[in-house]
Parts: C-alpha cells; sequence; structure tokens
C-alpha cells in the first residue's frame, strides 16, 4: 500500500514551516532530545497548545482542510507566538478570510495629485511611494539620490521600467553596498513584507512573476522566501552607507497612503543633530535644482566641511 498523497495550501505551508522554527524548551514543553524526529514542534503538541483535535490540525497543515473559524486561528497563532502582522496573514490565508478580503480585480497604479501633495508635504526628506508589488510609483529628487541615484530619475514615470526596491536588494550590488552590514536583516524586511502582500492578494500574477524572477536570480531569496517570515511595513532602522555623503543610522517610516490600497510612502529621517542629519541634508542639497545632474560637485571632499 502507497502512502496517501496530500495536497499543499499557502496556510498549511506556513503553519508547517512556523511550527518547524519553534523549540519546544522556548514554550515549556520537554525536550527529547535525539529522540524527536522532526524540527521543532511536532503537530500534537501545537494542536496540545491551540486546543484543537491532532486530526483537525493535520488536515490544516496538509491542506486537507482550508476553513478555520477566527477564534481557531487566533489559538493557533498563541500557539505558534505569531505577531501582530503575522497573525493577521494567518487569518487572510484562510479561506474564509480570502472570502472576507475579495476584491474585483485592481487598477492599475497610478500616482495622483493627492499622493504628490502627500510626498511633498515631507520637504527634502528623501522619499519614495511604493505600490504593492514594491515597485517605485515615484520619488522626490533626494529619495532618489539616496536608494537609486545610480538608475535614470525618471523611470518611475514609465509604467514597464519601474524600479522595484525587492529586485534592487537582491539583485543590485549598488543597493547590496548600500546597505552593507545591513543587508542581510534588510533582505528579511523585503522578503516578510513580500510575504504579507501575497497574503493579502494570493491570486495576483505580477506578485506571483516577481517571486518567480526572485527566486531564480537570488538564492538568498530563495532561502528567505522558504522560511514563511512575515513582516509588518511600519517603521525600521538601517546603517545605510551611501557613496556620496558616507555612513548615516536613519530610520525608514512607511506610512499607508489614504484611498490607494496597499500604496506605501516611506520617508527617511535621522536623529536631529546626528551626523546623519547632516548628511542627509548634504545628500538633499547635492540634489537640489542649482545642482541636480551634478550632484558630486555638490560634495565637500574634506569631510571636516560636511559636518559628518
Amino acid at each position: 500500500m502507497t502512502a496517501r498523497t496530500y495536497g499543499t495550501s499557502p496556510l498549511g505551508e506556513f503553519l508547517a514551516s512556523r511550527r518547524a522554527q519553534l523549540t519546544p524548551a522556548a514554550l515549556g514543553l520537554p525536550d527529547y532530545g535525539d529522540q524527536r524526529r522532526v524540527p521543532g514542534l511536532r503537530r500534537e503538541e501545537v494542536a496540545q497548545l491551540a486546543g484543537v483535535s491532532v486530526a483537525y490540525y493535520t488536515r490544516l497543515e496538509r491542506g486537507v482542510s482550508l476553513n478555520a473559524s477566527p477564534q481557531v486561528l487566533d489559538a493557533l497563532a498563541g500557539a505558534l507566538g505569531l505577531d501582530e502582522a503575522e497573525r493577521r496573514h494567518l487569518h487572510g490565508l484562510s479561506s474564509d478570510g480570502r472570502q472576507r478580503t475579495r476584491r474585483r480585480r485592481r487598477p492599475a497604479e497610478q500616482v495622483t495629485a493627492a499622493m504628490r501633495q502627500l510626498m511633498d508635504a515631507f520637504g527634502d526628506a528623501p522619499a519614495i511611494l511604493l505600490g504593492r508589488r514594491s515597485d517605485v510609483l515615484a520619488w522626490n529628487p533626494s529619495g532618489h539620490a539616496l536608494f537609486a541615484g545610480h538608475l535614470d530619475p525618471d523611470s518611475p514615470k514609465r509604467a514597464g521600467e519601474r524600479p522595484n526596491t525587492a529586485k534592487l536588494v537582491f539583485l543590485d550590488a549598488h543597493t547590496r553596498e548600500l546597505y552593507g552590514t545591513d543587508w542581510p536583516r534588510k533582505a528579511r524586511d523585503v522578503v516578510g513584507k513580500l510575504r504579507a502582500a501575497v497574503g493579502e492578494d494570493p491570486d495576483d500574477p505580477g506578485l506571483a512573476s516577481l517571486i518567480g524572477e526572485l527566486s531564480m536570480g537570488s538564492p538568498q531569496f530563495a532561502a528567505l522566501w522558504g522560511e514563511h517570515r512575515v513582516r509588518a511595513w511600519d517603521l525600521a532602522e538601517y546603517r545605510m552607507c551611501h557613496p556620496l555623503v558616507g555612513a548615516m543610522d536613519v530610520l525608514q517610516h512607511s506610512l499607508p497612503v489614504p484611498r490607494a490600497a496597499g500604496v506605501r510612502l516611506v520617508v527617511v529621517t535621522a536623529a536631529p543633530g546626528s551626523d546623519a542629519q547632516a548628511a542627509l541634508r548634504l545628500l538633499s542639497h547635492a540634489t537640489s535644482p542649482g545642482t541636480l545632474g551634478h550632484p558630486m560637485s555638490a560634495i565637500p571632499t574634506d569631510p571636516a566641511d560636511r559636518g559628518v
């Protein structure tokens, strides 16, 4: 007799991956050492912690059952130690969650006058508008100079040529150097945000194409994608090593844009009075109308003159 072959589902894959990444000791469960035949928790242990039957949990993980009540999903989230972003992702992966959030096909992403006003309100601070697939819809001059000064500043205006920040992080040498030693953390954040996007819109062919391209082009992406980690779009701190103004410890704020589902405005700031703030101001000066097109000429060669 051959073993039964079970299907898979995004919900089941997520549950199995998170179960494998937990240690029994972290949850106060007995660890039988070499007697454990699976990494992480057993299905029986997750079911016990969540208060559901082992058979029911097994059906969920194997893709035999695709539905779970919000109460059961919350119990599973608690058992697996999920944070708020991961909890929302879990709910979105259930069939019931998909039915609740199903929408008509979304229109092509366009930059409206209101979006430009919002971006302009942040003045000279580096800012970029990102679509739901991490495509750059627009950037201000300092945002372009900070994130992708080596690219055509007008590329976001051409829908078929828009830069994609996920591709830049994994496939672009300039961006890898820009994040330096913080690149691994930035890479995990990018993958986690794409995971969240897929959970919200699992049938988006553009997302599927993007993930396929990244998986084929980057072994690091493929490995991280298999971990099923989810990240929230909110706030992150990185050390960026810009070729013009040097190293900067900055905050990247991600703000949802009103009436534009999935579109976010990323704004970069630094601590008041810090060297990083001085570097950002210098970069902004280098991209002002009077020096735009010749940014190198606007950067003092003496570090003492830079104020960094």
